[in-house]
């Protein structure tokens, strides 16, 4: 069965997941660039001040003179240090632009970092087949040590009983106050009210969140009050051409599932993904 999605966790207790033997494969891979595109958009919005300027411009005019330094001057990116929850085709896409366009130095967590081929569906030109691109690989009990030293942390891990509230107080307190986190995997594993805190009381300097708990959140929602985050409605995978690709990804995994040859992105229920 080919699905029409990235992520299993909402089919867990759904029949054809829980009681079948059947083989599922998901479209891991398909949106991969679009989502990296909206992580590198978000990163470069949040350190060029993008939400300011758009808050000036509402207002009908510019700031004054002495302000403008203060209000604008801009975060570098280039040299900077990107830590990777999840080297996945997400991961894998990030890392590959973060490297090439912003020199940045890339930190890889993933759950088993001996692991480096990418087995899944990768479009050619796009992502980090030999798994080459990481400086530093880390494994799950690394996660400390890439939340101190990155100066862009990215979540891109699927969400399963091991990453669930994988980053809460401690791990947020853990990073740098000039550092920024960006969500584009699954909003449960984020602690969105401690991520919220550190966001206010200033410990971190910015978030961009495209993922929640609860979609849509409520409209009490702490996220909404903070002028240092970009909120997005669960749409950075969104691609025009998405049907058009899973298309072909299914047409090239039933060719192999007639070969006998191995599927592309075949889902382990053991692990979650």
């Amino acid at each position: 069965m080919q699905l029409h999605l990235a992520g299993v966790d909402g089919l867990v207790e759904h029949p054809v997941y829980a009681k079948s033997a059947v083989p599922l494969t998901t479209t891991s891979g398909v949106h991969a660039a679009t989502i990296a595109e909206y992580a590198v958009t978000a990163l470069l919005a949040l350190c060029h001040r993008v939400p300011r300027m758009v808050e000036w411009k509402g207002r009908g005019g510019w700031p004054p003179d002495a302000e403008r330094w203060p209000l604008f001057v801009p975060t570098e990116v280039r040299g900077t240090t990107l830590g990777i929850i999840g080297y996945g085709s997400i991961g894998r896409e990030l890392a590959r632009m973060a490297k090439t366009a912003f020199g940045m130095r890339v930190l890889a967590l993933s759950r088993d970092p001996s692991r480096r081929i990418d087995e899944g569906y990768c479009p050619a030109g796009t992502g980090d087949p030999d798994g080459s691109l990481p400086d530093e690989w880390l494994p799950r009990a690394g996660l400390m040590d890439l939340l101190e030293r990155s100066d862009v942390v990215v979540m891109a891990a699927p969400l399963t009983a091991e990453t669930r509230s994988m980053l809460g107080a401690a791990e947020f307190a853990r990073m740098k106050p000039s550092a920024y986190f960006i969500n584009v995997g699954r909003g449960a594993t984020v602690d969105e009210g401690a991520l919220a805190r550190a966001l206010r009381d200033g410990r971190l300097a910015g978030a961009a969140i495209d993922v929640f708990a609860q979609e849509p959140p409520s409209k009490g929602h702490p996220f909404y009050a903070l002028d240092n985050v970009i909120l997005s409605p669960h749409v950075s995978g969104f691609l025009p051409s998405y049907d058009e690709r899973c298309s072909e990804l299914f047409a090239e995994n039933l060719r192999r599932y007639l070969d006998g040859a191995p599927l592309l992105n075949l889902v382990d229920r053991a692990k979650g993904y």
